[in-house]
């Protein structure tokens, strides 16, 4: 494949001539439009277009601070259609998809802890950025697997769907979905921080781990909302090792004031990842332009997907690096081993947790593991629906 030529975001919103745009495939639906592959000025980029009138207003935040934002895991703007009746955003085109299609679309490639533990900490390092922003920092409100997007094999990922970042009243109306990855004081209060993105990012880490749907098993989102306004989180996943379950859990704490700032999660995952090796592998998929993505509830998702079995039994400690970091630092070892594929073993009276299709892959011959310390408070969640 001939190599792109680099195009660079400006510092404005650039009026696209639409004349210019070379429409090629339909890459995503949803409630603002679609989404197309196209080429652009011989690169190819995604346009979304905004065809409801009742979006031009998310459409217009979009613009105002995607033409703000600069960062290698932010999809770049490179500029837009104004005029009607072809309004729409020209935008870097991610090949790999959205992350939500590689853990839950058919067909679903296998991808380790490592990947898993990567995404996430690419994840938290955008809206770190957004957070820090000023003179007033950016909060996101929508961040969930859908709006993560996949480049280079898999390997990295970028944040998209700025159309909520400024507008409340879009995200509790029309995103479709979105309530499984929403901080219980966006619909309990009219006043919330960016606090509310670090419970997304939390509720994201567990989704990439389990490869599991957050409260897939309740069918309407105000009783997903009620759900989460009583205390029920995702059911712990056995055999994680403390310290990652720690800051999980902490991210979904109810109080905001208690959970940690995205700095404060970058720096965690940042020394976690060490342990991890292996995320920068590019992964083996088909190509996902097969999957369009949907709507969240209309994406083609596996019924039988069901909890996977880390099988590490059921040893866990607070830090890594104290008395038995040896120990800790093994588990670890092991849990970067795992490969986390799409299980699809039913549940029985004799497995009620269903079968998971996980496989230890050869040593990865990584470095020798480095003694660090990770201290998060552990929070008490009762097993979402046990």
């Amino acid at each position: 494949m001939a190599q792109q030529n680099p195009i660079m975001p400006k510092p404005f919103v650039e009026e696209v001539n639409f004349e210019e745009i070379n429409h090629l495939a339909i890459v995503g639906k949803g409630s603002f439009g679609t989404v197309y592959k196209a080429k652009w000025r011989d690169n190819y980029v995604a346009v979304k277009y905004i065809e409801p009138e009742s979006e031009r207003n998310a459409f217009a935040v979009e613009v105002r601070q995607l033409s703000r934002v600069a960062h290698p895991n932010i999809v770049a703007l490179y500029g837009a259609c104004t005029k009607k009746p072809h309004v729409c955003l020209v935008m870097e085109y991610a090949e790999g998809g959205s992350l939500y299609a590689v853990l839950h679309c058919t067909p679903k490639p296998t991808y380790t802890a490592a990947h898993a533990m990567s995404w996430a900490r690419q994840c938290a390092l955008g809206v770190a950025y957004l957070h820090d922003m000023s003179p007033k920092p950016l909060i996101h409100r929508d961040l969930k697997p859908p709006n993560l997007l996949l480049v280079q094999g898999g390997t990295v990922l970028k944040i998209c769907d700025f159309g909520t970042v400024t507008d409340k009243a879009t995200l509790m109306t029309n995103n479709k979905g979105s309530a499984a990855w929403m901080a219980p004081e966006v619909f309990e209060s009219s006043t919330y921080t960016e606090k509310c993105d670090v419970f997304s990012w939390g509720i994201i880490l567990w989704e990439v781990l389990s490869r599991e749907q957050p409260f897939k098993e309740i069918e309407h989102t105000f009783t997903i909302m009620w759900s989460v306004h009583k205390g029920h989180r995702p059911p712990l996943i056995e055999g994680c090792p403390r310290p990652i379950e720690n800051l999980m859990t902490s991210c979904w704490d109810p109080n905001p004031s208690n959970r940690p700032s995205m700095s404060k999660v970058v720096a965690t995952m940042e020394e976690l990842c060490k342990f991890f090796p292996g995320g920068d592998i590019p992964l083996e998929y088909e190509d996902m332009e097969g999957c369009i993505d949907n709507d969240v509830d209309s994406l083609d998702m596996d019924p039988e997907s069901d909890y996977v079995d880390w099988g590490f039994g059921t040893e866990r400690d607070n830090t890594i690096g104290t008395t038995n970091s040896s120990q800790v630092a093994d588990l670890i070892q092991v849990f970067n081993q795992t490969q986390i594929t799409a299980p699809n073993a039913t549940r029985t009276e004799e497995n009620p947790e269903g079968g998971g299709a996980v496989k230890n892959l050869p040593k990865s011959g990584a470095a020798p593991l480095e003694p660090i310390s990770v201290q998060v408070d552990p929070v008490s969640f009762p097993k979402c629906f046990p």
